[in-house]
């Protein structure tokens, strides 16, 4: 006999985004006191996990939960997968992962500010760093989704930083309820 895990089912819609070129700037930059640091040689689990639970809690970040910690060990590992943490005087603000696994595209896999970075007007310059590493590798695309779980600015940020819309479809995730995230009424199914 199989345990079946409770989850609540939620519907988005997640909408692909894709970039073509790199695009002509010029770009913002971080303001000062702040710093972008990539996780070297590896992200460990325990700060991915923090950096993901704290990002993710309010937009329904649950996949990456799910994994052991030998699973997630795996994908840090992979060579192809790097961890991107902006910090200031107080530690961490946000990260981004760029994901290589389909070169020559990278994948945008990950993106997020933590709540207290939320609102501060560095968004658009943390999201700038990351197209710019990107690109800095020469691939022939860039793609990144989003969907209606996210936070409001998402789509229309990817959109202003040159990302264009691909297409969007409607998705339903089951979420494991021991993950204790809090899911919007609008979302549930």
């Amino acid at each position: 006999m199989r345990l079946v895990e409770p989850t609540t089912r939620i519907a988005v819609d997640v909408t692909f985004l894709r970039m073509d070129r790199r695009p002509p700037g010029p770009f913002a930059h971080l303001p000062y006191g702040l710093k972008v640091e990539t996780c070297l040689p590896r992200c460990s689990v325990a700060h991915y996990r923090e950096l993901y639970a704290t990002v993710g809690h309010d937009y329904v970040w649950w996949l990456r939960r799910t994994l052991s910690d030998a699973e997630l060990n795996a994908v840090l590992e992979d060579r192809a997968i790097s961890i991107h943490v902006l910090r200031d005087a107080e530690g961490d603000l946000g990260f981004y992962e760029l994901d290589r696994r389909g070169w020559p595209v990278i994948n945008l896999a990950y993106f997020g500010l933590y709540p207290r970075a939320v609102g501060l007007g560095i968004g658009m310059a943390f999201l700038q760093h990351a197209i710019r590493a990107a690109w800095e590798e020469a691939p022939v695309a860039l793609t990144v989704n989003t969907c209606t779980a996210d936070h409001p600015r998402a789509l229309p940020n990817y959109i202003k930083a040159g990302f264009t819309k691909l297409r969007t479809v409607r998705e339903e995730w089951p979420v494991p309820d021991r993950l204790g995230l809090p899911i919007p009424d609008r979302l549930r199914i």
